[in-house]
């Protein structure tokens, strides 16, 4: 596509796709910070309301403020008749807990639900929206532990345990 051309006039309406596309670079210049901090993780354990077992992964990106990071992630949960798959875009906010190297966190964000109901030879497929709050505690070392309480579609309860692999300080 040219943004320029002699027969066009001297101001070309930005598309769409490249507002996006510039926006999405922004965002990502802004965020970039040293390797270390940012990492990929796994959780899993149960929720309640609905009873199911869940496992996930999650993406962990550095401070974008003091203590203040992003954290999307996918769950996916199988138990009671149905299966919940879940995209939770988190912010969450961290208190370190002096020497140890544990945190205390907080925070949440919306949740897009997608609940498929299999009964025979019937298949039902739904999306639905949601949110979370999280709290929980984090190790350095990437352990965490955490408690999610869900509004909207999501699971009313979840309990999770997991780990995130991040890059090791020279």
């Amino acid at each position: 596509m040219l943004l320029y051309s002699l027969h066009m006039p001297f101001y070309v309406p930005l598309t769409r796709r490249f507002r996006a596309a510039w926006l999405a670079g922004a965002v990502l210049f802004l965020i970039t910070a040293r390797a270390e901090a940012q990492g990929i993780g796994f959780q899993g354990g149960a929720t309640v309301d609905p009873e199911q077992a869940f496992f996930g992964a999650h993406l962990e990106t550095p401070e974008i403020f003091p203590n203040f990071r992003f954290r999307p992630s996918l769950d996916a949960g199988f138990g009671s008749d149905f299966t919940l798959g879940a995209i939770n875009v988190e912010f969450l906010y961290y208190i370190d807990l002096g020497r140890s190297g544990w945190a205390l966190y907080q925070g949440g964000g919306p949740a897009i639900i997608l609940i498929r109901q299999s009964s025979g030879s019937f298949h039902d497929t739904s999306v639905h929206a949601g949110t979370v709050f999280s709290f929980g505690f984090a190790h350095e070392n990437g352990f965490f532990t955490e408690f999610k309480l869900g509004a909207g579609s999501s699971p009313n309860l979840k309990f999770a345990v997991g780990y995130t692999v991040r890059k090791r300080k020279p």
